[in-house]
This record gives C-alpha cells, structure tokens and sequence, in this order.
C-alpha cells in the first residue's frame, strides 16, 4: 500500500518554534513540518536566543509566557541584532489585549491567541514569510522618496536623512503601501486587508504598527506630518511640501 510522504524540509525555511508547553510545541512542530518547513524547538527564552544566534531561521513562533526571559525580551533581544529582523509570530494568551499590544510593540509581525488553529497559524507563518521574501517586481525596482525619505522595495531598505532605518516586515509593507497610495485615506480594516491580507481581524494591530512607524520616520511623533489620523476615517500619507518645480513624492 503507498502512503503520501510529507514534502521535503524547505531548508531556506527554517522555523524557530519557542514555546514551554510540550502538547502545544508537538502539535506547532508537527503542522509545520508536514506543511513542508524546517522546524526548531526551544522550551525557554535563554534557549530561544542561542538557537536563533546557531540557526538564523527565517521566521520565530514565539510564546508570550516563557520559563527565564519572557517573549517580550527575547523579541526585544532579536530585534537589536545585527542585520534584517527576523520575522516574528507571537502566541498570546486569551484576553491578554495588553500582552498583544506590547508583542506588537516590541517587533512582532504577527500574533494567534490562544487557543487557536494550528492550521491558521501555518498560514499566518506562510503569510509573513511569502510577504518578506516576495521576489521583486518591476514596480518594486523604483526608488520610493518623500523629503528626507528614501524607500527601496527590492532591497527591503529604507534610508532617512541617509541613515538606515530598522523596520519589521510589516513596518515596511505599511510604509510601502501608504507611500505608493499617497494622498488616499484608509481606514485601518481596509489596511488589515491590503497589508496583512486579513479579511477580518484586531484593528489594534493597524493602530501599533502605525505608531511605530511615526517613531521611525517622524520628526516629531506625537504630532505626525507624514503619516495623518484622519478621524473617523482612517490614516493618509501626506508627502512633505517639496522646493518649487519637484514633486513631494517622486518615483
């Protein structure tokens, strides 16, 4: 009798599964793997840094409630290395909406409360890496600029003032969509869905990931020029006022 054998391990796909609890590691573990991805398990946050320093993997599942460092430090630990974030899911607790919040604030692209669908979360995980490593398209080749802001789609880089800036894939999707849509209001479910590809979901999520980008490209992030709340509406990106005969936004 022939079975069906599992796809091959995506090596290039290398997934860091940090969680305590040993059911909800295997059943995390097991889905992932036969979707076809490299899987790592920690049990601890001390545990969580040395293998992503040993493994580099492309993506970490992550629990909140951790043995020794919390998911928050060992997020924060991530986020403060050298090179390209690395892409982040955070699992949460039911109800914790202060926990979620934090985990978005810290860095993560994501996050599954639990408990929750094994099998949305390997979608969730196939989600944020097909977005961060998404092959460039000729529209992403153009250089994005707005005043001291320049935005590279294919390298993923963005420069302010000539400085790199570090953003979190999702940081840098929003930046992206906002600039290529300058001018626009759009309500944050209509961001859920054009960004993060959610047709329903935690507006919250929208409201973190723009305050932490204000922090990053605004002068001044309690009062925003480039990226305006529009109330009862939604968000706009205002392209700053540029020197007579330029555009504010160029290509």
């Amino acid at each position: 009798m022939s079975t069906r054998s599992a796809p091959a391990p995506n090596t290039a796909h290398r997934v860091l599964v940090v969680e305590d609890d040993p059911t909800v590691a295997e059943v995390v573990t097991g889905y992932l793997t036969r979707a076809g991805y490299e899987v790592e398990h920690a049990a601890d946050g001390l545990a969580a840094l040395e293998s992503a320093m040993a493994l580099r993997p492309r993506l970490v599942v992550l629990d909140l409630m951790l043995p020794g460092l919390d998911g928050l430090e060992v997020c924060r630990r991530l986020r403060s290395g050298d090179g390209p974030p690395v892409p982040v899911v955070m699992l949460t607790a039911r109800g914790e909406e202060a926990d979620r919040i934090l985990g978005l604030e810290f860095g993560a692209d994501d996050y599954m409360t639990k408990p929750f669908s094994p099998r949305e979360l390997v979608l969730r995980v196939t989600s944020v890496l097909r977005r961060a490593e998404a092959p460039p398209s000729a529209a992403s080749s153009v250089l994005l600029r707005a005043g001291d802001l320049v935005v590279d789609p294919a390298a993923r880089r963005v420069e302010r003032d000539g400085r790199e800036l570090a953003l979190t894939g999702r940081e840098f999707d929003l930046l992206v969509f906002l600039l290529r849509h300058a001018g626009r209001v759009f309500s944050r479910e209509e961001l859920l869905r054009h960004v993060w590809g959610w047709e329903f979901g935690d507006t919250s999520t929208v409201t973190v990931h723009v305050r932490r980008l204000r922090e990053k490209v605004e002068d001044d992030p309690a009062a925003p020029k480039l990226i305006s709340t529009v109330w009862s509406a939604g968000y706009r990106f205002d392209p700053p006022a540029a020197p007579a005969g330029n555009g504010g936004l160029q290509p």
